[in-house]
């Protein structure tokens, strides 16, 4: 069975691939992620989607990365393409590509490593990792609906932010008997408006974002486990009804396994920092910072001599209200329950049954009455590692 973290091409920034190549003073790596999965939902107060046939909350992958030992130092690269698996127009193939990872690294385990270049972001990087529908489906977003994008959300909104993919430079400390930090700046992001929420322009101005994170993992008698805190900083600038504002979040969580069973808690809470994405909803309508909050639970057992994991998981997510939005919006809330199965075919192919309940409240949104809407969606589809 793959371990969620441990089984990720696409989120490692040092991908073990499947495919090694000597070449002169390089080792070169091929891997990658094929998946696809029927997904069924439907959506009480409004139109129902039917069934769809697209990638999960991970996209189809090829990943490219080498190593080499130059002048005392540890080189390393890795290239990334990320081919949409979902259309639904004939001829006019409308799957989407995207370009997640492209970063060169360099450094040395005496004193660690800095990264150049654009890959899974610091902050709440640990939440998604950790999310067992990181290898199915969880929520539902791109290929049900009608909404655009490659991938569905997992437990992305109802749980945790998204830690996005983005261009950084980045120092990582070497792993001191399990401890390792990591930190960074990063691109900014231009807040985008939720709620009748305001927007804003040149991202953080002169200065870029800046992140970090701290984990510890441990080994006590029979349970192994993981303690982190990550946190995040920004400018907004460029907003059209305030003068800049600064965004800020952390978060904490801690992951334990013993004896086929998994245990992991999460929590976050931020101010300007938005919902579902880094600075979406982040403002009101005037301009003022919005509070966010929330955080999931999830318990796993993996069924000895079969490897099937079994899987529940409840999560939610939380955005409040600021000055400017009597009237307008209230705030909102999303919250999920995760079950799934995810069985290993073979040691490079997984099957996987998901069950994900979605349940939204939007409070005076847009100067409408409280609207709760409730999505049921269930997911059957296969995923490769390779």
């Amino acid at each position: 069975m793959f371990e969620t973290a441990g089984a990720l091409v696409a989120f490692s920034s040092a991908a073990n691939a499947g495919i090694t190549i000597p070449a002169g003073d390089w080792t070169l790596d091929v891997g990658g992620v094929v998946n696809a999965f029927y997904t069924s939902s439907k959506t009480t107060g409004k139109a129902t989607a039917g069934g769809n046939i697209g990638t999960g909350l991970l996209p189809n992958v090829i990943s490219f990365s080498g190593s080499t030992r130059q002048n005392d130092l540890d080189i390393g690269f890795t290239i990334a393409m990320d081919p949409g698996g979902y259309t639904n127009s004939a001829i006019d193939q409308n799957a989407h590509q995207e370009n997640r990872q492209a970063f060169l690294t360099v450094g040395d385990k005496s004193w660690g490593s800095v990264k150049f270049g654009k890959d899974l972001g610091i902050f709440a990087s640990d939440a998604i990792l950790n999310d067992m529908t990181l290898l199915g489906v969880g929520s539902p977003t791109a290929t049900i609906g009608g909404y655009t994008g490659t991938t569905t959300l997992g437990g992305i909104g109802a749980g945790y932010i998204y830690a996005d993919w983005k261009e950084q430079i980045a120092y990582s400390s070497p792993n001191w008997n399990g401890f390792q930090f990591t930190a960074g700046v990063t691109q900014a992001f231009n807040a985008t408006g939720v709620g009748g929420g305001d927007t804003s322009s040149k991202t953080g101005g002169a200065t870029p974002a800046f992140e970090g994170k701290a984990s510890y993992s441990f080994t006590a008698d029979s349970v192994t486990g993981k303690v982190w805190a990550s946190a995040i900083g920004q400018r907004i600038d460029g907003i059209s009804n305030a003068g800049g504002q600064s965004a800020s979040a952390g978060d904490v969580g801690i992951n334990l396994n013993t004896a086929g069973f998994g245990l992991t808690g999460y929590y976050y809470a931020g101010n300007g920092i938005g919902t579902t994405g880094q600075l979406s909803g982040a403002l009101s309508s005037t301009g003022q910072t919005r509070d966010s909050s929330g955080g999931y639970v999830q318990g796993t057992y993996t069924i000895p001599g079969v490897g099937t994991k079994l899987g529940v998981a409840w999560g939610e997510s939380n955005l409040s209200t600021a000055s400017g939005d009597a009237g307008n919006f209230g705030g909102n809330k999303e919250e999920r329950w995760t079950v799934g199965a995810y069985h290993p075919l073979t040691k490079s192919v997984n099957l996987v049954a998901e069950y994900n309940n979605l349940q939204t409240t939007n409070n005076a949104y847009t100067g409408t009455a409280k609207t709760e809407t409730t999505n049921n969606t269930v997911s059957l589809g296969a995923i490769l590692f390779f």
